[in-house]
């Protein structure tokens, strides 16, 4: 009997011991503290010899040096998308620390993939999907480490920054690509094309109930099958099992007035530089998950283990589905129907059309401060109430373009270029230069922002269209249109697209005039065409009225010096054309360089 009750004692303590080690960093500080990068990885590293079940791949390199870890989790061990999908699983990519000031993602998904490889619980969750996880994305800024990161927040006790060594944000890089470490993820995206994408942050903002607020496409910029199937049979689950978990959520949280809830809410279509976004432009559904900051750590850290538990099981379940939705999401895109309707590439919130939800939030006074005269928001905790409020949720399309048969790139343009590469976008490049007929824009009535942004400086441009012949040199890029990427095509090369890459920048030089005349010619010149040109004249005397042009002599005669052939006719014009002759294209492509050539 004294042998037995040793034997169970000494188990019972080996299984102790065993649960022990196994805890994270997290846990051993009774859910206050965050990993440090070097702890995080010690511990992807021991889960990965610990387990057949997983591996660790290295995405890349920061601009500081650090390695960029993901971890593959397959029930079979295997560490191929394409071999994973032989086995008809789909591929879910969680991802935490683009903001690493917002750790709660980093420690969710340890403890859940700990439960998961060691203590073999939640394996069903692996039946159908397997997983990626990226603990850290801005591995740089998650190693500026420091209690006073994050003002608003409440825990852990330290945490990251919000951007990169280069002070980008790394969540409104998805499209433009400027940061290195987007550049690895977007490598990384284009070879795994996961089914589903689920990205984690901390919100600011107002106080309210809820310990988690969600985002899912659902506002029209996403295929109408997965937008169907985002609404009526993920959200619906999810939004019922998370409350019978005592974690009710709301959809993330805007108020139409900054910090007033009563003032109504609102939300729309996600630009393409965030994660959510840039996600429905592939096709494929994404998750937002925003912790609410002023719950405590381990509150927050337990919504989302339960929101990502609840999110696998749902994929799970209906992994077949979603598999033949992005599938016919990504055939509709590449067909010929998808060019011959108006494609929308910017949305805007309707102010007109809402309807009436419940929030949960807690009461409040609006004081005048008399420290700053402004409006001072006090919440008061101790009074938990349920709003009646307008939900500002219906998107509508603010432009509009028809697709080309392709567009083309010239050569010189390499930046833009080897930018779409990192898309996965598909190209023919030409080896040989072709004299071809496209339409493309001119700018007019332009603006740069004041301020950089994200390190660049933004253009917002009007545009006439208009048809002529080019010869574009050997390299130029022909970019079809009859590919799954349309719509990240489309976001990239259309000047009026939010995001694009007009307008963050990337064409600037065309806006600089490089040739400029003297004024003591032109005031002789100017005469001389007045002289010649009746019609001149009356466009001169009707461009007189105009704010700044008359009095101001460089202006005035500039304007005349446009109208002279000496005038730069690439001014303004933007490089990239548009190709709407199927046959034309169809002969590009006879003159480009073979597939295995190809960008």
């Amino acid at each position: 009997m004294k042998n037995l009750l040793l034997i169970i004692f000494l188990l019972q303590l080996f299984i102790n011991i065993h649960a022990q080690d196994w805890k994270t960093h997290y846990e051993q500080s009774d859910f206050k503290k965050t990993s440090s990068y070097t702890e995080t990885l010690d511990y992807f590293n021991r889960l990965d010899a610990a387990s057949p079940m997983a591996a660790t791949i290295i995405l890349g390199k920061s601009p500081q040096g650090r390695e960029i870890p993901m971890m593959i989790i397959d029930r079979d061990g295997l560490k191929d998308p394409l071999a994973i999908r032989s086995k008809g699983r789909v591929i879910t990519l969680i991802q935490a620390c683009i903001h690493p000031g917002e750790p709660d993602g980093k420690d969710a998904a340890l403890v859940l993939l700990r439960d998961m490889l060691i203590s073999k619980k939640h394996r069903e969750l692996l039946d159908k999907t397997s997983i990626l996880f990226i603990p850290i994305l801005n591995v740089d800024g998650h190693e500026r480490f420091g209690p006073y990161n994050r003002i608003n927040q409440n825990g852990p006790e330290e945490m990251g920054w919000r951007t990169n060594a280069h002070n980008l944000n790394l969540n409104r890089d998805f499209l433009k690509a400027d940061a290195v470490e987007m550049q690895h993820w977007l490598r990384m995206y284009s070879n795994w094309l996961p089914d589903f994408f689920i990205d984690i942050h901390t919100t600011d903002g107002a106080d309210f109930q809820y310990a988690l607020t969600y985002d899912i496409e659902v506002y029209g910029n996403l295929d109408s099958g997965i937008t169907r199937w985002l609404s009526n049979i993920y959200e619906a689950r999810i939004t019922a099992k998370m409350k019978e978990n005592g974690f009710p959520i709301f959809p993330y949280v805007q108020f139409r007035n900054w910090h007033d809830p009563r003032s109504g809410l609102r939300t729309g279509a996600a630009p393409p530089m965030i994660s959510q976004g840039y996600a429905a432009l592939q096709n494929r559904p994404a998750l937002l998950i925003e912790t609410h900051m002023l719950k405590d750590y381990k509150t927050r850290v337990n919504a989302t283990i339960q929101m990502l538990i609840h999110t696998l099981f749902i994929i799970n379940h209906q992994a077949d589905n979603l598999k033949t939705l992005i599938e016919m999401a990504d055939k509709s895109t590449a067909a010929p129907a998808f060019r011959k309707q108006p494609h929308p590439v910017s949305w805007k919130t309707s102010t007109i059309d809402s309807t009436m939800v419940d929030f949960y939030g807690f009461d409040y006074q609006v004081l005048k401060s008399d420290l700053t005269g402004g409006d001072w928001f006090v919440y008061d905790n101790a009074r938990p109430i349920v709003m009646k409020l307008p939900f500002f949720n219906k998107s509508v399309p603010e432009t509009t373009v028809l697709l080309p048969e392709a567009y083309i790139i010239p050569a010189e343009w390499t930046e833009v270029i080897n930018r779409m590469k990192l898309h996965g976008i598909k190209m023919d490049i030409l080896s040989e230069p072709a004299e071809i007929t496209v339409k493309s824009y001119k700018f007019k009535d332009y603006e740069f922002r004041k301020t950089p942004n994200e390190g660049r400086h933004m253009v917002s441009t009007g545009l006439t269209e208009s048809e002529e012949k080019r010869i574009f040199p050997a390299g130029s890029a022909i970019v079809a249109t009859s590919q799954r990427t349309a719509r990240v095509i489309a976001a990239i090369l259309e000047p009026a697209a939010s995001g694009s890459y007009v307008e963050w920048g990337f064409f600037n030089a065309v806006f600089e005039q490089k040739e400029y005349s003297e004024t003591y010619v032109m005031e002789k010149m100017a005469r001389e065409m007045l002289e010649k040109s009746p019609e001149l004249r009356r466009e001169f005397e009707a461009k007189k009225s105009e704010p700044g042009f008359t009095g101001n002599q460089w202006t005035m005669l500039n304007w005349f010096y446009s109208k002279t052939p000496y005038w730069d006719q690439q001014f303004l014009k933007y490089p990239v054309g548009k190709i709407t002759d199927s046959q034309e294209l169809t002969r590009l492509r006879r003159i480009s360089a073979p597939p295995g050539q190809q960008f």
